[in-house]
């Protein structure tokens, strides 16, 4: 799996980082998206499916 992100379309909701906080964070400025690993353990593969699915704009895609 590997995990894309469009930071400069991001609106900082947070829906990433309660999904998947091993994953992803919040820039502490912005709060936009801040990749943690781009290409995470299998055991991940779920919650950051579900982060891309709730996230409002967007900016997550999932490449397997």
């Amino acid at each position: 799996m590997r995990i894309d992100i469009d930071v400069a379309k991001c609106i900082g909701a947070g829906q990433c980082v309660m999904a998947a906080p091993e994953v992803f964070d919040q820039n502490e400025d912005n709060g936009t998206i801040i990749l943690l690993n781009d290409s995470p353990p299998a055991d991940q593969g779920e919650p950051v499916r579900e982060a891309a699915m709730m996230c409002p704009a967007s900016v997550i895609t999932v490449v397997d």
